[in-house]
């Protein structure tokens, strides 16, 4: 197996675990609130924690789809800043970069 395939994998795994969670979640949230207001208070307040780990997850799950398309047209490993290689330690530790590191500090 080639390692952009090993990466493929990685990925695809990656967005099947996080889809469902961005359904429960969404599906959470457009669930009914209690008529009770303390209750209701409560869940108001969970609901900005779920909005956030929403956001969260389906900004995950659009990197690995852009990652994926990269991948697939050949320019994954390539930094989109300065158009040099991405070294293998970041794109192992952030499969999805697309910077290189020293494009990525500046």
């Amino acid at each position: 197996m080639s390692n952009d395939d090993a990466v493929k994998m990685q990925l695809r795994q990656r967005l099947a675990e996080l889809l469902p969670r961005v359904g429960r979640i969404e599906g959470d949230l457009r669930s009914a609130h209690d008529r009770d207001w303390p209750e209701r208070a409560i869940e108001l307040q969970n609901d900005e924690v779920l909005e956030g780990l929403d956001e969260m997850a389906l900004g995950e799950v659009r990197r690995i789809r852009e990652a994926l398309g990269r991948l697939e047209g050949g320019r994954y490993g390539v930094c989109a800043r300065c158009g040099q290689p991405i070294g293998a330690a970041r794109l192992m530790a952030v499969p999805t970069a697309v910077t290189c590191v020293a494009c990525a500090v500046t």
